[in-house]
């Protein structure tokens, strides 16, 4: 359906999303280190060693926006990133990184929320 989120299948061994993935820790880390000031830029020191999209939506606009939850190291820490990407063939620099930056922890405060619960209950 046009202009609706999709869930992309099979991510980890669907080349072109974990290409795009690998693009966009690229793209960050060139925007990163390349000290400019703007939006991707972020307050770490270091740049990011691509691991792998563990999860990917699409979405046809004009062209298809990926939606993707990035899998990256930093500074020997695994991190979840959010990242979103256009892609369009008909156009030379036919991928654009939109948006990248830490993805929320919504397991992690669950996780801490119930542990709480638990010692107060003692």
């Amino acid at each position: 359906m046009v202009g609706a989120r999709t869930q992309v299948k099979d991510v980890k061994t669907n080349k072109e999303v974990q290409e795009l993935g690998k693009f966009s820790v690229e793209e960050y880390n060139r925007e990163f280190l390349s000290k400019q000031p703007g939006p991707l830029r972020s307050v770490s020191n270091e740049s990011l060693d691509f691991v792998e999209v563990v999860e990917a939506q699409r979405q046809v606009v004009s062209g298809i926006k990926y939606y993707l939850k990035v899998e990256a190291v930093q500074g020997g820490v695994s991190r979840t990133f959010d990242a979103v990407v256009v892609v369009k063939p008909w156009v030379q620099e036919s991928k654009k990184l939109l948006n990248f930056g830490p993805s929320p922890r919504p397991n992690f405060l669950k996780f801490r929320l119930i542990k709480c619960r638990k010692l107060l209950s003692l």
